[in-house]
């Protein structure tokens, strides 16, 4: 069931295209639906990332992230209660909220409607993340998560909230301090094809999909043998 689900994120298949080597694709969904539900493909992932830190030399939970969001075209299957307009990015479809640590792990995910601001899902999110690591002082962010959101996360959460801004006398592509870190997941995120385009009908599994992802980047991760140094 796992390779199943792990091969429709990655290739992108629908589920009724499920290659016959795995089980039926109703029952694969059965389970991932069942595991979404109970919170399961979080456990899953939360339970790695820590093994994953420790490996790296890090402590299992995290003092530092990084907060960004991604706007993403959405399928015709998706629903105009969950879908808006990105005015920005000229997108239509969803948007993906995302707190990351300084390794680049997901800390945590929501979905939301293109048209819903930064800002608005940061103050959500935030709290989630703030509650599931009690370590977790300092989160950078860009310049859209600025006003009374850094005032909040520090009276509220306890959270610094640092805004790392682009320089006005900067030209072209230049890569910032911290924020390229969640731009790196952003881009992993786009090699799993059922992420290019958001294809959930809800939100709930739209964000199980990023957990999927992010556990097989963490897998990878974790199952590279370290290079010798004889």
């Amino acid at each position: 069931m796992l390779d199943a689900i792990r091969y429709l994120v990655d290739n992108g298949t629908k589920w009724r295209a499920m290659p016959a080597d795995f089980p039926p694709w109703d029952r694969v969904y059965a389970f991932f639906r069942r595991w979404r539900d109970h919170g399961l493909v979080r456990e899953f992932h939360d339970r790695l990332h820590g093994k994953v830190r420790e490996k790296a030399g890090r402590e299992p939970e995290p003092s530092a992230g990084v907060i960004d969001s991604q706007s993403v075209k959405a399928d015709a299957v998706v629903g105009a209660d969950s879908r808006g307009f990105d005015g920005g990015k000229l997108i239509n479809g969803r948007k993906r909220h995302v707190v990351v640590d300084t390794l680049g792990l997901l800390l945590g995910v929501m979905v939301t409607s293109a048209d819903i601001g930064d800002r608005a899902a940061a103050h959500v999110l935030l709290a989630r993340v703030a509650a599931a690591y009690h370590r977790l002082a300092l989160v950078w962010a860009d310049g859209g998560y600025t006003g009374s959101l850094v005032e909040y996360s520090l009276t509220v959460l306890a959270l610094v909230l640092a805004i790392v801004k682009r320089s006005d006398d900067m030209r072209g592509f230049v890569v910032l301090p911290k924020r390229w870190i969640v731009e790196r997941f952003f881009a992993h995120l786009m090699r799993s094809r059922r992420l290019v385009r958001d294809f959930e009908r809800s939100t709930t599994s739209a964000e199980a999909m990023v957990y999927w992802s992010a556990t097989m980047l963490m897998t990878r991760r974790f199952t590279r043998p370290r290079p010798s140094r004889a």
